[in-house]
């Protein structure tokens, strides 16, 4: 048996079996995710909630914004708090003055340490119970707990209106002034915000000192901390890493570079390249790509402003127009949709090239799906506009407006259109391919594996398809990060990375044979890890210990392909020196060797950082989560999609002279505005919130006591030089590809 039929006989069986156990996982979560009680009531027999409020609570809480305005369970922004850990600390706080006052007739802050221990062992246990009563389902609750639960419930009827008591509380949290409008939609908000911290301050069902959320967040108050497997399964992650690299790196030593690369031929072998009319075609969703890229800019620096005014922009009223869940849900939706437009668009450009065949209407297909995604961009951002400002009533919100979730937040409807353009992708794409792989030569692997993962990007973007409305909050986020994790993370890599060799054997710098073989065992080694290691994202998400030990243990193995990411580094470059005509590369190469360092950084360290349950219990959330998000997904995909874009744009305008002083710029200036964004803001905000919370409880590192200091507000400001100089190099990207459309000058031969 050859070594490649080995390959995809070990690809194919690490797939199934990963995803049996990913379903699995997903059966399991279905039956122990925290229950919704039909009704809250108290000892006395008064109702305070039903199972209506807390449903319309959700929907209310998805309609202004959900998970970018604070967050549930660590998900979301970060500039206003962590719902669920702020409503469970009031809570707390409630309780212990009640209990204080009926024990000794005196506020809770005038007793001694000693009186106030005893008042904390009396309210633990009482918060800590697990009063839901599964026959009845309904959850019992003293009438001391709901007198604490009404006070908190007022406090947040009062933030999420126009009440003047609270208007500084909601500038420091950048909300708008009523961003609830309506009375009932804010009492039910305060029913799923009750449901929320009641999951994660009580315990499960025959467990104890372990909630539904394995006892996230850190509540000293009442005794929320790591849970014993939180410990055991972060050890046992580290020896997988260990024995991952090293098992890599004897690979490496016993078989890399045992064959000698190819000579490289004497002109470069695209130069030539037939461009057919939907190659040509593409050109627009590149121009897309930059406009998009430089949107997104903007909305990220409006973004980050708002945590230093508020509810103001250099004293214009912003939020009243564009509000900070609004721009933060652009920001990020833009991030994957420009990304996502380079690959799709180099995908299109690149397959007739592979096949050499042009099928008939492919650039009709082409255009047409150009137009689809801007309807789909244009539509779904009017909606979410419409419902972040309260004009799209709660029937509509799911299908036209804010869903709510991060990454995936348009409606229900744009996301089925997008989900049909991407089956269109896959039809043109596969259209395309035919002819190349029924063909048996030796890049029919490579072009095998790029097919699948084409597929792959199709039809798993559909997960984004399989909740509901009213699906559980634990189920949503399962299938959500089978989106963020599985789609962006996961088969789009595949599929760049097949892209990349593809065109290195085409430009005759490596042998089919010899790359197919290391594009099939990179796919395996990255999706051994990147497939199950999924569940770090789901730690605290309503899942069972089963689920921390298999997400510590396999997303432990993601960073065991960068351990070595150096030799890989060093034979990108090796190939942009290999021959002079490669210099007409050199700048796409350029940005592949950026991924190289961005993944060592951005998806290694800063990722590893808070990989772990043990460290992500206490960092989720904290802007040690953005410090890993923007240097993966930018310096990683980013980097990425703007490579395989300036591949494609060196084969369109393939005589045009190249202003090569605007690449260095943009690449210069891109990198290092990321670099400085990290380590000037994100790096110590997020390890003095991490010194917060394990002072005082996670509650605090989020509160606005601690956002609104001074000094927290310095290392906001400390974001400027690095996003002026990461934007700057934008705009040169965007200078570059205009001048090769208008005023351009020919390459001389």
């Amino acid at each position: 048996m050859s070594t490649i039929r080995r390959l995809w006989l070990g690809l194919g069986a690490l797939l199934a079996v990963s995803f049996a156990v990913m379903l699995w996982l997903g059966v399991d979560l279905v039956h122990t995710a925290p229950p919704v009680p039909d009704r809250v009531v108290t000892q006395s027999g008064h109702t305070l909630y039903t199972k209506a409020d807390i449903e319309r609570g959700r929907q209310v809480w998805q309609r202004m914004g959900g998970q970018q305005l604070g967050s549930i369970w660590g998900h979301g922004a970060l500039v206003a708090p962590d719902w669920s850990a702020d409503w469970l600390h009031r809570e707390t706080e409630a309780m212990l003055e009640l209990q204080a006052r009926a024990d000794t007739g005196q506020p809770y802050a005038s007793l001694d340490a000693a009186e106030q221990a005893r008042i904390q062992a009396k309210v633990k246990p009482l918060m800590r119970a697990n009063t839901y009563d599964q026959a009845k389902n309904e959850l019992v609750v003293s009438d001391m707990r709901a007198q604490a639960i009404s006070a908190v419930a007022a406090h947040y009827e009062s933030l999420f209106s126009n009440d003047p008591a609270t208007h500084e509380l909601r500038v420091d949290y950048a909300m708008r002034e009523n961003t609830v409008a309506d009375a009932d939609d804010r009492r039910a908000l305060t029913a799923f915000f009750h449901w929320a911290a009641w999951a994660a301050g009580t315990d499960r069902p025959g467990e104890t000192n372990r909630t539904y959320t394995n006892n996230w967040p850190y509540e000293p108050l009442i005794g929320n901390q790591p849970t014993a497997g939180t410990f055991i399964w972060s050890v046992f992650s580290l020896l997988f890493l260990i024995g991952g690299i090293g098992l890599l790196a004897w690979h490496y030593a016993a078989y890399h570079g045992k064959e000698a690369l190819p000579t490289p031929p004497a002109q470069d072998p695209l130069r030539g390249l037939t461009i057919t009319p939907s190659m040509k075609a593409t050109a627009k969703y590149f121009w897309v790509v930059v406009a998009l890229f430089l949107v997104q800019i903007l909305l990220g620096a409006t973004t980050a402003h708002y945590q230093v005014e508020g509810q103001e922009a250099y004293g214009f009223k912003i939020a009243e127009i564009l509000p900070y869940s609004l721009t933060r849900s652009w920001h990020t939706q833009l991030a994957v949709l420009w990304i996502a437009t380079a690959w799709l668009g180099t995908g299109l450009f690149i397959a007739p090239a592979i096949s050499g065949h042009e099928p008939k209407y492919q650039r009709a297909g082409v255009n047409f799906l150009f137009v689809c995604l801007l309807i789909i961009v244009v539509g779904a951002f009017a909606g979410q506009w419409f419902a972040v400002m309260q004009k799209l009533g709660l029937q509509y919100n799911f299908w036209f407006g804010h869903q709510g979730w991060e990454y995936v937040d348009i409606g229900r409807f744009w996301q089925a259109f997008l989900f049909i353009g991407l089956l269109l992708w896959l039809t043109l794409m596969g259209r395309a391919l035919w002819p190349a792989l029924k063909r048996k030569d030796e890049m029919s692997s490579i072009v095998g594996l790029l097919f699948l993962s084409t597929i792959a990007i199709g039809l798993f973007y559909g997960a984004g398809l399989m909740w509901g409305e009213h699906s559980h909050i634990s189920v949503v986020e399962y299938w959500r990060w089978w989106v963020v994790h599985l789609w962006v993370e996961g088969f789009f890599e595949v599929f760049a990375v097949a892209v990349i060799s593809f065109l290195f054997v085409k430009l005759g710098l490596l042998r089919g044979k010899s790359a197919t073989i290391n594009v099939l065992f990179a796919t395996i080694v990255y999706l051994t890890g990147g497939v199950l290691g999924m569940f770090h994202h789901l730690y605290f998400a309503g899942t069972t210990t089963a689920a921390v030990a298999l997400g510590a243990c396999f997303s432990a193995l993601e960073v065991v392909p960068l351990a070595l990411i150096g030799l890989e580094a060093h034979e990108t470059w090796s190939h942009s020196r290999a021959t002079p005509w490669m210099e007409r590369y050199r700048w796409p190469i350029m940005f592949f060797l950026a991924v190289s360092f961005w993944n060592l950084v951005g998806a290694g360290l800063f990722g590893f950082l808070i990989n772990t349950p043990i460290a992500l219990y206490y960092m989720q959330g904290l802007n040690l989560t953005p410090l890993h998000g923007h240097t993966a997904l930018f310096g990683v995909y980013g980097m990425l999609g703007i490579g395989l874009m300036l591949f494609s744009l060196r084969s369109l305008r393939p005589q045009v002279r190249w202003p090569t002083g605007l690449l260095r710029g943009a690449f210069w200036s891109m990198n290092i505005g990321l670099g400085l964004m990290a380590l000037l803001t994100l790096l110590p905000m997020g390890v003095l919130q991490l010194n917060a919370a394990l002072e005082h409880g996670y509650w605090y590192a989020r509160s606005a006591e601690f956002m609104a200091r001074p000094l927290i507000h310095m290392l906001v400001w400390m974001r400027m030089p690095g996003d002026l100089v990461f934007a700057s190099g934008a705009l040169l990207l965007s200078l570059f590809v205009l001048r090769l459309w208008v005023g351009a000058r020919r390459e001389q031969a």
